[in-house]
């Protein structure tokens, strides 16, 4: 079975760290193991599901991915970024991307979602290839963004840095970060984010702050509480989704 399989659909929304859960909520949806799809890379990583669910939410016809893959898991650009793009090819027009992050910023709070405004993709890789000179001024699209704030006015936004990992940051790292303008960091997103828009999707990320970055806060980082930063977070990660969706 191929991802376009389960087409056509109008949103993709892939789930980061602890997400899984917000897959469920679906109508209609029923899970398909990743190892059932053609092509599609399998996570290992816990806190990732690894299924893909079909479904609709706000009368919207969805592509859930419960889980995705990244760079420090062994796979290159074009793997980390094949669930949007086949996503794209199943006909959808709107690329929701979530992760769990460190808050650099301090106003961020912890467990609340955030909208990525901007990123420093800071990974040393690209998902295009080529004379490919794709304008991204307005990569993370600000009418999704306003959509999401008329859904929770409360919602703050800033710049997502996206690294390689797995390693954690340092907290001299955090700092230079920090000085050139992050606001949280994790391992993610940014490759998906340029080859989705790329296909001529819109997209819209939304961040869930699981912990302080490294020198921010006290005691080691750990992804168990990263994960279950983002289940406890689901709920609420829920309805910001669903009211963005009937805003299409």
């Amino acid at each position: 079975m191929k991802v376009e399989d389960l087409g056509p659909a109008r949103a993709a929304i892939v789930l980061g760290s602890g997400l899984s859960e917000v897959a469920r909520t679906l109508t209609g949806a029923r899970p398909v193991p990743y190892e059932e799809l053609e092509g599609m890379p399998r996570t290992s990583v816990p806190g990732h599901q690894g299924a893909l669910y079909a479904g609709e939410a706000a009368g919207v016809r969805a592509l859930v991915f419960a889980g995705r893959v990244h760079l420090y898991e062994g796979f290159g650009p074009a793997e980390v970024c094949f669930a949007v793009r086949a996503a794209c090819r199943a006909g959808c027009d709107t690329v929701v991307l979530t992760n769990a992050c460190g808050a650099i910023a301090p106003e961020l709070e912890i467990g609340k979602p955030c909208l990525i405004a901007d990123h420093l993709n800071l990974t040393g890789r690209n998902p295009l290839r080529g004379p490919a000179f794709l304008d991204l001024t307005d990569l993370y699209d600000p009418g999704l963004r306003t959509a999401a704030r008329a859904v929770e006015p409360s919602l703050r936004e800033g710049v997502y840095a996206g690294l390689a990992g797995p390693t954690y940051e340092t907290p001299a790292e955090v700092r230079m970060l920090a000085a050139l303008g992050a606001d949280m960091v994790g391992m993610s997103t940014v490759l998906e984010a340029i080859a989705a828009r790329h296909c001529g999707a819109r997209v819209l990320g939304i961040s869930v702050p699981a912990n302080r970055a490294a020198g921010l806060q006290e005691g080691p980082l750990d992804h168990a509480e990263v994960a279950r930063r983002g289940r406890e977070a689901a709920g609420r990660l829920e309805a910001l989704l669903a009211g963005v969706l009937a805003r299409l």
